[in-house]
């Protein structure tokens, strides 16, 4: 392996670790209603589990409440049962052609919860990025050992592996940080 290969590999793999960051930091509610709150629901129409976007038109007509449009009426039992069985905490009310949920503004204790989570996710996601460089840089140590690469090459590759995750680092840390302000204010 090239060392811009190793370099491109261990971008893209901590380029996904951030992502999903992004993706649980999504799930993780403020004082405002957000489709968001439900992209894990997963609801079983047409014999599987099948995401809630695939099968309805999610919105938040107000600040406190998130509004669930099927495509198909016949699926509002089974979205009702799918967003009750994700244990998100909120009680879908169905009027036959839509769902509703009602968001509850959130105590200070809820709060803090939600911020010690987000930092939970940020580190397991800065460990992720860890986990990369380890491997990257060994990939680099074992190409100099096979005298695939001289000790400079060897050295400028773990340098720029060591540049990517300080930039992914600092990454999901703003992320995180970003994400506990909303939770705080709203």
């Amino acid at each position: 392996m090239q060392a811009e290969e190793i370099i491109l590999d261990v971008e893209d793999r901590m380029g996904k670790a951030i992502q999903k960051l992004k993706q649980n930091l999504t799930g993780i509610r403020t004082g405002r209603a957000n489709p968001g709150l439900v992209d894990s629901v997963k609801v079983n129409v047409y014999g599987s589990p099948t995401p809630l976007k695939q099968v309805a038109t999610v919105s938040c007509p107000e600040p406190d409440q998130i509004l669930i449009r099927p495509f198909d009426t016949g699926t509002l039992k089974e979205i009702e049962k799918g967003i009750i069985a994700a244990d998100l905490g909120y009680t879908p009310n169905n009027d036959g052609r839509v769902v509703r949920l009602n968001i509850p503004p959130l105590s200070t204790q809820v709060r803090q919860k939600m911020v010690a989570r987000i930092k939970e996710l940020s580190e397991e996601a800065k460990v992720a990025v860890r986990n990369v460089r380890r491997d990257g840089n060994k990939i680099a140590e074992m190409s100099e050992k096979g005298k695939i690469f001289s000790e400079d090459v060897r050295d400028t590759t773990k340098d720029e592996i060591q540049k990517l995750t300080k930039k992914y680092e600092d990454e999901a840390s703003e992320l995180a940080k970003n994400r506990e302000q909303d939770v705080m204010e709203g």
